[in-house]
């Protein structure tokens, strides 16, 4: 077995997280140029870490060796959001997906695409009343959390405004916890980023209880019934999917597909997606390819293992980066390059060969969600606006962390398609509803 190419260094003084951290993508970038290989390692968390820049090696780990390559039970998620289907390994979480599953697809599923349909109708329908630009990333993320609220929680902002804005507000502090040092400190006039974090999370954990024994109808009365390890497991995943991190990733994806399809050079590209239903999966699929909205994942090994070839030792991380495995030139020619055509062509039922949520055994368990919130809300879009930038000439350089967007929220105005075309319903083609 080949050595990793790089240094992990000593501890510490070696340590790149500041570097990766301030610029995943010019990290790997550089790496992978020095190197000659999408695989190569540095100290990441203190931590010697295996980086994987590759398709073959991300689906060596997140699939063929998902059973040695663990989520971190130490990661700071698990303290954040408790003992969730995120943070399990081993028996625990395919029990847990086995019972949850079942929330996220068939009919529960298709229950969700009309209440999907009447917040983008509320949120979206006034876009081109006003002559002004507007700033998108905001309008998407509270899109975003309308959703997530309406359909997990059963709290909307046309119902229950005050409460909707508190679980909003209280969201939003409590995933600063994961972006904050985990340092529990409370003083006069001052408390540490975690320690707010952690308050809110109490506040929030106590409307989730509410919720629950009330038995309401829908999602809540649904995960009430599911057959979880502990009593307190239907909370804690309540507390993950009304986290914040969901609209942020909704709202990036949004913006980039927004941005990609913006101005007079992309006008056929807009209307091709709007007439051939098949088209318009393909741009969104190199939406997700070129600007995944998370940067990727980090894994433990288990045992002595192998990626790529490498030897990796047990104990060790390993992280696999999805922007720079959807530019893996291997698989996809010209990676830098939107093409939506490559879906129909060389990499024409190639999708499972993206993880911008996740893939294999532990990808994301809302990914047929997502797909189908993208579908309609950017269906909408198509079907009712041609859109520029306002002005033409904006910084648009993303940042990756915590989730992709431009660093300088984009500006876009948008005015209404004077033909809509007929064979499309409420922004979703007919013959690809979901």
């Amino acid at each position: 077995m080949a050595k990793l190419p790089g240094a992990s260094g000593i501890s510490l003084l070696g340590d790149k997280s500041l570097e990766f951290y301030r610029d995943p993508t010019t990290f790997c970038a550089r790496r992978i140029e020095k190197h000659g290989c999408r695989i190569f390692q540095a100290r990441l968390l203190n931590k010697s870490t295996s980086f994987v820049c590759s398709v073959k090696g991300m689906k060596e780990l997140l699939c063929e060796k998902s059973n040695v390559f663990l989520k971190d039970p130490t990661d700071i998620m698990t303290y954040t959001y408790g003992d969730t289907i995120v943070t399990a390994n081993g028996e625990e979480a395919s029990l847990l997906r086995l019972s949850l599953s079942s929330l996220f697809n068939g009919k529960c599923l298709r229950s969700c695409t009309d209440y999907i349909q009447s917040a983008c109708e509320r949120n979206l329908k006034s876009l081109c009343e006003s002559t002004e630009s507007q700033s998108i990333y905001p309008l998407f993320k509270r899109l975003g959390t309308e959703l997530v609220l309406g359909l997990f929680l059963n709290v909307k902002p046309d119902e229950t405004p005050e409460l909707f804005e508190e679980i909003t507000q209280l969201s939003t502090l409590h995933w600063h916890g994961l972006i904050s040092a985990p340092v529990n400190i409370k003083m006069p006039m001052w408390s540490s980023g975690y320690c707010t974090a952690l308050e809110a999370k109490d506040k929030l954990m106590k409307i989730i209880k509410e919720k629950l024994e009330s038995r309401e109808e829908g999602f809540v009365s649904c995960l009430h019934e599911l057959p979880l390890p502990d009593e307190n497991a239907d909370s804690q995943h309540l507390l993950l999917f009304i986290s914040a991190l969901i609209p942020k990733a909704l709202s990036s994806l949004l913006t980039s597909f927004t941005l990609a399809l913006s101005g007079p050079s992309k006008v056929e590209v807009r209307r091709r997606a709007r007439a051939d239903p098949e088209y318009f999966s393909h741009v969104l699929l190199e939406v997700q390819r070129l600007w995944p909205p998370v940067i990727g994942g980090r894994r433990i090994a288990s045992q002595d293992s192998t990626l790529g070839g490498y030897h990796v030792t047990k104990g060790s991380a390993a992280m696999y980066v999805s922007y720079a495995v959807h530019r893996d030139p291997e698989v996809f020619q010209q990676p830098d390059e939107f093409l939506p055509e490559r879906w129909s062509g060389r990499n024409a039922g190639q999708e499972n060969l993206l993880c911008s949520l996740g893939n294999g055994p532990r990808n994301c368990i809302g990914a047929q969600l997502n797909h189908t919130f993208l579908k309609i809300a950017c269906g909408y879009l198509l079907q009712h606006y041609d859109w520029d930038l306002g002005p033409e000439t904006q910084n648009l350089q993303y940042k990756w962390l915590p989730v992709s967007r431009p660093v300088i929220p984009p500006m876009v105005q948008f005015r209404a398609v004077q033909n809509q075309v007929s064979s499309q319903t409420d922004g979703i083609p007919q013959n690809d509803q979901a």
